[in-house]
C-alpha cells in the first residue's frame, strides 16, 4: 500500500505493479490532474491556493522580519510534479557521496543513485552514460526561450562563469539553459509518466479523494491504514507493507498521529506513543530564494504573452511562450574560496516574478533569483492537533544560521555583477525590487533579502535516512523499530541536494521500488 501519488509514489506504484503477483493500492487525498494550468507550463503560479494546493503556510521567520513564508503543496495525481516549475536537476555528486559518508546513508552515494536518474529518464537531446532514453520521464530542451534568458547566460559567462549546457553531467559549475521535465511542450509529472500509462493494471488500485489519517498497527508493526473518503471511514489492511510517500509535510504529521515520534509531543495532544521516535519532524529546511528584479527596455515580458492567441498556439503546437517554464535558465557557483561544490543557484526569468507570482509585473522586468542550495539552517515541523485536517506547524528556521546570509549576499553581489554587463546592461533600465542596487551596503543587501526572500518550494529531511540517533528511516528506508512501515518522498533526504528536488524524488521512488522487491525475494 502506497500512500500519496506524488512525485515518488506514482514512480512507486507503477514499478511494483510490474510484477502481477503483487497487489498495489494507491491512495491520494487529492484529485485527478486535469486542470489546464497542470498542462500549460508557463501556468504553474496559477494552481497556488487553489483547490489543488494544500496552501501552508510557515510561522513567523525571526530571520525575515517576522514574515510567514507560504508553501505551496500540491494536491492531485503526480503531486508537485504536476505544479512545480519543471525544471530538471538532480543534485551534485557531493551531495550524495554525502548521504553516505556524513549521514550513515550506506547505497545512496552518486555511484549508486546514478543509475536510478539514469533509469528514470528519457531525455529528448543528451545522450551520454549521465542521460537516458527509455525512462517513463521525458526530460527536453524548453521549446520557448525568451530572448532576456539567453542574455543573461552570454553575461554571466563573459563575467567569468562557464557555459553549460548540462547541469546534470560530469560538471554542475556554469551557467546555462535549464532543462524542462515537459513532453513536446507540455508538462510531464510523473502521474503523465509513470501512473497513466499503468492504470489499466488489474493488479493496481487508485484511489483518489482518499486522506489516510492514521497508519494501524498491531504492536510495533503496521497492518493496514485509515482513511476517510467522500465522508466515509476506511480501513484497509495489507499483506505486505505500507509506504508513505506523502512528501516532508504529511509523511511525517502521519507518523505523528499513528503515535510515531517525539512522545512528549504526542502527549501534548492526546496521542499515546506507540515509539519515541525523536527525529520524526526535525531537521526541516529548504531553499530559500531571493528575487532581484529590473524594468527592461527594448524587449517583452513573458507576461505580454498570455493571450487566447498564444494560448492557443499552445494548445495546436505545444510551442509558444505559454511553453516556457517561467525560470528558464541560470547558474551554479561557489559563494566563496574553498567550497566543495556550488552553495549558490540562479533562477532567471523574463518577467517580475516575486511574492510566488501573486504580484503583476509592473511593466515589462526581469528577475534574478538567487538562491541558496546549500543550507545550514535546520528547522522542525509540530503537530498542530491530533485532528489529521490540521495543517502542521513549519518552521525552516531561514537564515538562522548567519554563514547563510553571508552566502546569499554574496550571490547576490555576483548577481549584480552579471547585471552591469555591458551586452546585457543595455535591456535593463532601472531596479525595480529593491530600488537601488548600485551602490548598496551588505547592510542593505542584508536588508532586502530578509523582506523578499521566499520558498523556492523544496521542503525536505523530516523523516531523515540515516543511522544517527535523529535519523527516522534507515538506508532501506524502513523505519527504525516498526515493521512493515517505510518512508519514500523527499522526507527521507538527509540533506536538501543542491538543485531542484524532484528528479531526486523520483530517483528516491525507483530505487525504493528496487529495495521492497529485493526484501519480498
Amino acid at each position: 500500500m502506497i500512500v500519496g501519488a506524488g512525485s515518488a509514489g506514482a514512480v512507486l506504484a507503477a514499478r511494483l505493479s510490474e510484477d502481477p503477483a503483487v497487489s498495489v493500492l494507491l491512495l491520494e487525498a487529492g484529485g485527478t490532474d486535469d486542470a489546464d494550468e497542470i498542462k500549460i507550463p508557463a501556468a504553474f503560479p496559477q494552481l497556488f491556493k487553489t483547490k489543488w494546493d494544500w496552501n501552508y503556510e510557515t510561522v513567523a521567520q525571526k530571520h525575515m522580519g517576522g514574515r510567514r513564508a507560504f508553501w505551496p503543496r500540491m494536491k492531485a495525481l503526480g503531486g508537485c510534479s504536476s505544479m512545480n516549475a519543471m525544471i530538471y536537476i538532480r543534485g551534485n555528486r557531493a551531495d550524495f557521496d554525502s548521504w553516505r559518508d556524513d549521514f550513515g546513508a550506506t547505497g545512496w552515494g552518486y555511484d549508486d543513485v546514478l543509475p536510478y536518474f539514469v533509469r528514470a529518464e528519457t531525455n529528448t537531446s543528451l545522450h551520454d552514460s549521465y542521460h537516458g532514453s527509455t525512462g517513463p520521464l521525458h526530460v527536453e530542451d524548453r521549446r520557448y526561450t525568451h530572448e532576456l534568458t539567453d542574455e543573461w547566460i552570454d553575461a554571466a559567462v563573459a563575467g567569468g562563469l562557464k557555459r553549460n549546457a548540462d547541469f546534470n553531467g560530469a560538471e554542475q559549475d556554469g551557467a546555462g539553459r535549464y532543462q524542462v521535465t515537459c513532453r513536446n511542450g507540455r508538462r510531464w509529472s510523473t502521474a503523465d509518466g509513470y501512473l497513466r500509462p499503468v492504470l489499466d493494471r488489474p493488479n493496481l488500485t487508485v484511489e483518489t479523494f482518499a486522506l489516510v489519517t492514521g497508519v494501524v498497527l498491531e504492536g510495533t508493526r503496521a497492518v493496514g491504514v485509515r482513511y476517510r473518503r467522500r465522508g466515509t471511514e476506511h480501513t484497509v489492511f495489507v499483506d505486505h507493507e505500507v509506504v508513505l510517500s506523502g512528501g516532508a509535510i504529511n509523511s511525517p504529521q502521519l507518523l505523528m498521529l499513528s503515535g510515531i515520534g517525539p512522545a512528549a509531543q504526542l502527549r501534548e495532544h492526546g496521542i499515546d506513543p506507540v515509539l519515541d521516535l525523536p527525529g520524526v519532524g526535525e531537521n526541516l529546511h529548504d531553499h530559500p530564494v531571493t528575487p532581484f528584479i529590473w524594468h527592461t527596455r527594448g524587449t517583452s515580458d513573458l507576461a505580454d504573452f498570455s493571450t487566447p492567441a498564444r494560448l492557443m498556439q499552445w494548445k495546436l503546437t505545444g510551442r509558444g511562450p505559454l511553453s516556457s517554464n517561467v525560470g528558464e535558465g541560470g547558474a551554479f557557483f561557489e559563494s566563496r574560496a574553498g567550497l566543495a561544490a556550488p552553495d549558490i543557484q540562479i533562477h532567471v526569468a523574463p518577467s517580475g516574478f516575486y511574492d510566488n507570482g501573486f504580484r503583476e509585473p509592473v511593466g515589462q522586468m526581469f528577475t534574478a533569483g538567487v538562491t541558496l542550495v546549500n543550507v545550514a539552517s535546520r528547522g522542525r515541523l509540530r503537530l498542530r492537533s491530533a485532528d489529521p485536517t490540521w495543517k502542521p506547524e513549519l518552521d525552516p528556521a531561514y537564515f538562522e544560521d548567519p554563514i547563510d546570509m553571508t552566502a546569499v549576499i554574496a550571490g547576490a553581489r555576483r548577481v549584480l555583477d552579471i547585471a552591469r554587463e555591458p551586452s546585457f546592461a543595455r535591456l535593463l533600465d532601472r531596479p525595480f525590487l529593491p530600488g537601488r542596487v548600485e551602490s548598496a551596503s551588505d547592510a542593505e543587501l542584508a536588508e532586502h533579502i530578509r523582506a523578499a526572500t521566499q520558498t523556492l518550494y523544496h521542503p525536505v529531511s523530516t523523516c531523515a535516512m540515516g543511522g544517527g540517533e535523529m535519523s527516522v528511516v534507515d538506508p532501506r528506508l524502513r523505519v527504525h523499530g516498526i515493521e512493515g512501515l517505510r518512508v519514500a518522498d523527499a522526507s527521507v533526504m538527509p540533506v536538501v541536494p543542491r538543485g531542484n528536488t524532484n528528479a531526486a524524488t523520483v530517483m528516491i521512488g525507483e530505487k525504493a521500488a528496487d529495495l521492497i522487491r529485493g526484501d519480498r525475494s
